[in-house]
């Protein structure tokens, strides 16, 4: 079996015009913990710093006395641990103790089916890992996209090839969305003063999850000072209003809320705040989730590590909960070009937030979170010809479906007045820019599920997923790959026409999902 090395990055790319970049805005997830075959984690790595807090999650059994058990939350306080917050809903809760063994020591407890750490340096502990900034919309692009627009064109629609890539453009003739419907953006901060994403923000389902505690006070869910970007771009991709200037949206008429999950020192998605932010949509009325992100500190948490065991069952049963109550979990693949069906992958990454050290994982065990998790559309990346994007993961049995993210011009160049192969989307500040990765791809999927919904306002998530699949159009797969164009296969697709490791089951449609 060929293995596969690679950077895993999992949000946004900062690719400038013509040059091929592949590294990630931030990087997520990795993994240690004891593998087969992986190297043992160094103590210093290890989830104990004595006379420092660390974050757990506690995940309580069924069946002993309802997923509250009183028993367990005592139990908590004698092992040395402070309950955070429980998610009574999900039997998941947060808790934070400076005892190093408190892991070992709540997983002996009668009733808890798995306790791990979130993350492997203490609360105290975080330094800065900003993320790269959005390339810039100039004032000569505005001008220029300004004087092509046509008749019912915002002012920059010329410049996004990815709306007619979709058929929006055809769609937004017929429905725009409905207000009803509300899309969650689990990411950074979503600035709701930007006159492009005021129109259609949802403050009542908005809130920040950091912590894993939410809360609305001070408009906590807007972006903060040198925080990423990267909310506020996902949140227009999908709900940009319609209203004669900037940007449109793939849906710009549903709603956007925003659920910061994102650490604004370092960027970082903790499990506690993930967990948080599934919860809030499922009890805030919210349709469709958007995750362009990966659960930090591991790239793949495996269940044969007992931490990391505890971090899946706790996001998984968040995201689960959230679809129960009605919500479609949208999820990107990632962007470090890998195959996600490969049966081991080398992960060099994990974990960072503190020191990363190689091991290799077995995918039976591993898994990335949320994207792989069971019941999450999982979203490739296509660019301005419809090819996989140079960046983009992918993986036979993986990817669910394929969506726009971008790609670098030099690979991938749009037809005219387009100019850049990336996606041009909302910034703070009332500002608008650039980025790709398969954290683009996902919002235009969240946007299409949210015109799904639209379109039936009474269906089950689980009918918006089945019309998102039975709607999208085939893809077959691109053989030979060579995206560079140098004479070497870059990625070999496998599967039909139907269903593949590029493309899952094809392209949304934006078009039949207001018609069908």
């Amino acid at each position: 079996m060929t293995r596969h090395s690679a950077s895993f990055g999992r949000r946004a790319l900062a690719l400038p015009l013509g040059v091929a970049v592949v590294s990630a805005l931030a990087f997520l997830p990795g993994t240690a913990a004891a593998q087969p075959d992986a190297p043992s984690v160094p103590a210093a790595q290890q989830p104990k710093a004595e006379g420092s807090a660390m974050s757990y999650v506690v995940n309580v059994r069924e069946g002993h006395g309802g997923w509250t058990a009183k028993y367990v939350k005592k139990a908590i306080a004698a092992a040395g641990g402070e309950v955070v917050i429980a998610y009574d809903q999900i039997g998941v809760i947060v808790v934070h103790s400076s005892d190093p063994d408190f892991a070992k020591k709540i997983r002996q407890v009668k009733g808890v089916q798995s306790a791990g750490a979130t993350r492997t340096t203490p609360l105290s502990a975080q330094s800065s890992d900003d993320v790269d900034a959005a390339r810039p919309l100039s004032a000569k692009e505005a001008r220029a996209a300004a004087g092509t627009a046509a008749d019912g064109q915002d002012e920059l629609e010329p410049l996004q090839w990815d709306l007619p890539a979709i058929k929006a453009d055809q769609a937004h003739k017929e429905s725009l969305g409905s207000p009803k419907v509300t899309v969650g953006v689990l990411d950074s901060g979503v600035d709701d003063t930007h006159p492009d994403i005021a129109p259609n923000f949802d403050r009542n389902a908005s809130a920040s999850c950091l912590g894993g505690v939410p809360t609305q006070k001070d408009n906590a869910w807007r972006p903060v000072a040198k925080e990423s970007d990267h909310g506020m771009h996902v949140a227009g991709t999908i709900a940009a209003a319609k209203n004669g200037t900037g940007v449109t949206g793939v849906a710009p008429g549903v709603k956007v809320a925003s659920l910061k999950v994102a650490e604004p020192a370092t960027g970082l998605y903790y499990t506690e705040a993930v967990v948080c932010g599934f919860v809030w949509a499922a009890e805030h009325g919210v349709d469709v989730t958007n995750s362009s992100y990966y659960t930090d500190p591991w790239l793949f948490n495996c269940r044969t590590d007992d931490d990391q065991r505890a971090l899946v069952d706790a996001v998984g049963r968040a995201s689960r909960y959230a679809e129960r109550k009605g919500s479609v979990n949208v999820a990107a693949a990632g962007n470090a070009k890998t195959d996600l069906a490969q049966e081991e992958i080398v992960d060099k990454s994990s974990p960072n937030d503190s020191t990363p050290v190689e091991r290799t994982i077995k995918t039976a065990d591993c898994f990335d979170l949320p994207s792989q998790l069971p019941g999450v559309v999982t979203v490739s990346s296509t660019g301005a010809k419809g090819l996989k994007s140079s960046f983009s993961n992918y993986g036979k049995g993986v990817i669910d479906i394929a969506a726009p993210g971008g790609d670098s011009t030099a690979f991938q160049k749009p037809q005219p007045p387009a100019t850049s192969g990336l996606i041009l989307s909302t910034l703070p500040g009332g500002k608008f820019g650039y980025k790709a990765g398969t954290s683009m791809a996902s919002p235009h999927a969240a946007g299409v599920a949210a015109l799904i919904k639209s379109a039936h306002p009474k269906a089950s998530a689980a009918r918006v997923k089945a019309l998102l699949y039975r709607q999208a159009d085939a893809v077959p797969c691109t053989d030979p790959y060579d995206i560079d164009g140098d004479g070497k296969v870059d990625a070999v697709c496998e599967g039909g026409k139907n269903r593949n490791g590029f493309y899952g089951v094809g392209m949304i449609d934006a078009l039949d999902a207001v018609r069908k």
